[in-house]
């Protein structure tokens, strides 16, 4: 600031430095022509989860095992003094877990009453899409399944507040 410049010249300055360099920004318009949501991997599979149905992503937390459930129950484990319930979603949907645990990743869902964890292999961060780009995908049996973006890989999105409501998910006992 030199010593002639008063305080609101130098705001004006500082404003008018803010707006060139915003000027390489996406506007608000190109934002909402994108479809935005949490990538995540089962198997050789890949998911990506919108963004409003994922409350948060942990690190798979140790489990306290439970007698009589299916077996893609992991256990209950502690979440900041709640019970959270958490489930293989890759056996749930017929997949195998992975070896890797240090990949592993937990999905905390609150959908409802509904206070879940799905396990999955990988998390793989926000991925970003075309909004025109999403494809219809017709799968008997998979109703939590959405639609598609084409590429490599193949991105289906899964739906975990459709999947709460699937029949069965909530059908844990052995």
């Amino acid at each position: 600031m030199t010593e002639s410049q008063t305080a609101f010249e130098l705001l004006l300055d500082i404003d008018r430095r803010c707006r060139l360099l915003a000027a390489d920004l996406p506007s608000q318009e190109a934002r909402l022509h994108s479809w935005s949501g949490i990538g995540f991997r089962l198997g050789e599979h890949w998911y990506v989860a919108p963004m409003g149905e994922v409350a948060e992503v942990l690190h798979e937390p140790r489990c306290t095992l439970m007698p009589g459930v299916k077996t893609w129950i992991k256990g209950v484990a502690n979440l900041r003094g709640r019970l959270l319930p958490v489930m293989d979603l890759g056996g749930f949907l017929g997949h195998a877990l992975s070896k890797a645990r240090k990949q592993r990743r937990v999905l905390v869902v609150e959908y409802q009453d509904i206070f879940v964890g799905l396990l999955v292999d990988e998390v793989v961060g926000m991925q970003h899409f075309a909004q025109d780009a999403l494809q219809a995908h017709a799968a008997p049996g998979a109703p939590f399944i959405q639609g598609q973006f084409d590429g490599d890989p193949l991105w289906q999105v899964f739906s975990p507040f459709a999947l709460a409501q699937a029949p069965g998910f909530m059908d844990v006992a052995a």
